[in-house]
């Protein structure tokens, strides 16, 4: 299920959502070693990357081989965002995403993100100017709508596709939704039947059955895993094989789930350095371990952990205990 965005192959179907503070180069890497195939960046501000913010840098820093990758921006003014655009283009971007569905207060406040459905034209103007001054492909993540009363998806996409984006996803749901109830993914099957360029949809897929059933319901180019890869990244690979063979492969043991913790640790502190990695791996711990015996324990000694071998303490006691238990 390979396609194109633009002249850029992607080499299948599985794509892992931008989640801010989620999707850095530790787990985007991770997530490409179990059969992710196209990854972005966190969500990174126009504004930021024009006025040389200090923390820019770490977010637009993509691997060695991390192809095909888009960069995701958010802003509102057209000139800015294809200018930032631009300046971070040396970078080796192949795609670059513009974030109109982030449903954050500080970001819709300022007009930016999910704000921004509420005037197509705009998102006509930004991806129109984008894309004039671009070689790279332009794609757009959207949600439904701003609210249940303003579901206009299709017109914005349709305003994107007419700027020249490449691409589009969809989140079945709305800015007033959050993250709350069902996705819903009947727009999604009229976005695509609309549009002339692929789309990506997103929403509650969360294990291989839901990603199989979103491809055949709705005829989407790939399914976007968000928050389901969170503590996960082994989800990719079931989603992967159960696509290709229909088999359900087996989760992984305690002990596979705590060697990649200690993996992603070390790959956070190399990365971050240790105040910042130990400190950011705390959140990963909790959703690495949900559902495990005496998780909420876990999570509540990794939540004040401040260095790597009090957390690797942490981690080989539970790791212990886990198998004492089993015995």
């Amino acid at each position: 299920m390979s396609f194109y965005i633009g002249n850029v192959l992607i080499p299948g179907p599985l794509v892992l959502g931008p989640m801010a503070g989620v999707t850095d180069l530790p787990f985007r890497t991770l997530c490409r070693e179990f059969g992710c195939d196209y990854t972005y960046t966190e969500m990174v501000s126009a504004k930021g990357i024009k006025y040389n913010n200090k923390n820019t840098e770490e977010l637009i820093t993509i691997g060695e081989d991390e192809h095909p990758v888009a960069v995701q921006l958010f802003g509102s003014d057209p000139e800015i965002m294809a200018a930032s655009a631009l300046k971070i283009l040396d970078h080796r971007f192949d795609i670059v995403d513009v974030n109109m569905g982030c449903p954050v207060p500080k970001v819709v406040n300022n007009g930016e993100g999910s704000a921004l459905m509420m005037h197509p034209d705009k998102i006509y103007d930004i991806i129109s100017t984008m894309t004039k001054h671009l070689s790279v492909p332009v794609t757009v993540k959207l949600r439904l709508g701003f609210d249940k009363e303003h579901i206009n998806v299709v017109e914005c996409a349709k305003a994107a596709e007419a700027g020249g984006a490449s691409a589009v996803a969809v989140h079945g749901r709305t800015r007033s939704a959050y993250y709350s109830g069902n996705a819903d993914w009947q727009p999604i099957i009229e976005v695509k039947k609309s549009l002339h360029i692929p789309v990506i949809g997103n929403g509650d897929v969360n294990s291989p059955e839901k990603a199989r059933e979103m491809i055949e319901r709705t005829g989407v180019d790939a399914v976007m895993v968000a928050r389901a890869a969170r503590g996960n990244p082994w989800i990719f690979n079931e989603i992967k094989t159960y696509l290709a063979t229909g088999e359900k492969i087996p989760r992984p043991s305690y002990d596979e789930i705590f060697d990649l913790i200690e993996r992603h640790m070390k790959m956070m502190i190399a990365y971050k350095g240790e105040y910042t990695g130990i400190r950011e791996m705390r959140k990963h711990v909790g959703w690495y371990t949900v559902g495990m015996p005496d998780s909420a324990s876990l999570r509540r000694k990794a939540s004040l952990v401040e260095s790597p071998k009090e957390m690797y303490d942490i981690l080989e006691n539970a790791r212990k205990n886990l198998k004492e238990s089993n015995r």
